[in-house]
């Protein structure tokens, strides 16, 4: 991409034509980001996107230097099926786009967790790709290990994230199983096993799959948000997490405690840091073939405390990685992508993702 000034660029999320009509760089959740896109001399307007809009943002973006997108996998009833495929279009066009819809399906989908279970974040992760193997072979994985959790490729909000344990012997025909869903305000269900897995099955539609880790449980420690710019940490968020911990007898659903933001050298994380930094996202990247260039401008990867090693010092157990609408972000995360994005646009783009 050939170096110029001002740089032009579009951040791009969800909403209806009358959003889009209304947005600046002022009026949304992103404008600090704005802001910080400014001070590196970059011109970033609004590029509000709903399905129905998608030749006025198509033509948008052929007018700009790069696009950053927010857009969740599973947003406004639908998917990111078109979205993605103009956003190819435009990166094909010489645009740099961030995250690219192919590096998504690298990174953000389940799948990494089967693929990178090698390494120091993984566990003993599952993979079941048709409803054949996960029929034949998830009953055997939940005798012989304990409470595990499933998770379905492609989703958000805890959609199609189950943490499913064997009930002892009951009423229930054939085995049963405690099953309790990831969303929002989700209580705990008891049913047989082959219930359980006949919904399932959707997952399984236009190519999914499933994955099945085992539960952790430390869970209620709490999860903790690495932040990433590239391949550098730009802080953290440490948060008291109520999804799969089953409530009280005829208690209420859970809620969440708050996500406390710290910066990338928080004294608690820098262990977690270390790994990242120096050993596993190097190591994905590897694994997932990524180039340094193709690495979303920001991301997350989210991770559960494992069991403490002999030293007394604690294991990290990755459980997802963010990569499509990765927000709210730490206050030192908009100066970071900033520099980040003015650094790709003023080199040779990378437009190739495979």
């Amino acid at each position: 991409m050939v170096d110029k000034e001002p740089f032009k660029l579009a951040v791009i999320w969800f909403g209806d034509r009358a959003a889009r009509t209304a947005a600046t760089s002022f009026n949304n959740r992103y404008s600090h980001i704005f802001s910080a896109l400014a001070a590196v001399g970059i011109e970033a307007q609004p590029a509000v996107y709903a399905d129905d809009m998608v030749a006025d943002v198509r033509e948008q973006l052929l007018g700009v230097d790069g696009v950053l997108v927010w857009v969740d996998p599973i947003f406004g009833g639908g998917n990111r099926a078109t979205l993605d495929a103009m956003l190819r279009e435009v990166s094909a066009k010489g645009v740099l786009v961030s995250a690219h819809p192919d590096v998504i399906l690298k990174m953000g989908t389940k799948e990494i967790l089967h693929r990178t279970r090698h390494l120091g974040w993984g566990v003993d992760t599952r993979l079941y790709r048709t409803t054949d193997e996960f029929l034949g072979m998830f009953p055997r994985s939940l005798s012989e290990a304990g409470p595990r959790v499933i998770k379905q490729n492609r989703g958000n909000g805890g959609q199609g994230v189950w943490k499913v344990e064997r009930l002892p012997a009951s009423t229930i025909k054939g085995t049963g199983v405690r099953i309790l869903q990831a969303t929002r305000g989700s209580l705990p269900e008891d049913l047989p096993l082959t219930a359980f897995m006949d919904r399932c099955k959707a997952y399984f539609e236009d190519g999914g799959c499933v994955v099945d880790q085992p539960f952790q449980p430390r869970l209620s420690d709490g999860m903790i948000r690495c932040y990433l710019a590239g391949d550098r940490v730009v802080g953290f968020g440490h948060q008291l997490i109520k999804a799969l911990v089953t409530p009280p007898l005829n208690g209420s659903p859970l809620e969440p405690g708050p996500r406390i933001m710290h910066g990338a050298e928080a004294p608690a994380f820098q262990a977690l840091r270390t790994k990242m930094e120096a050993e596993w996202v190097p190591e994905m990247m590897e694994v997932l073939d990524i180039q340094p260039d193709m690495l979303p401008i920001i991301w997350d990867a989210d991770f559960l405390y494992g069991p403490r090693m002999p030293s007394g010092e604690d294991s990290y157990v990755l459980c997802e990685i963010n990569v499509s609408c990765v927000f709210p972000i730490p206050d030192s995360a908009p100066a970071e992508i900033a520099r980040n994005i003015r650094t790709r646009l003023s080199s040779p783009a990378v437009l190739d993702p495979h």
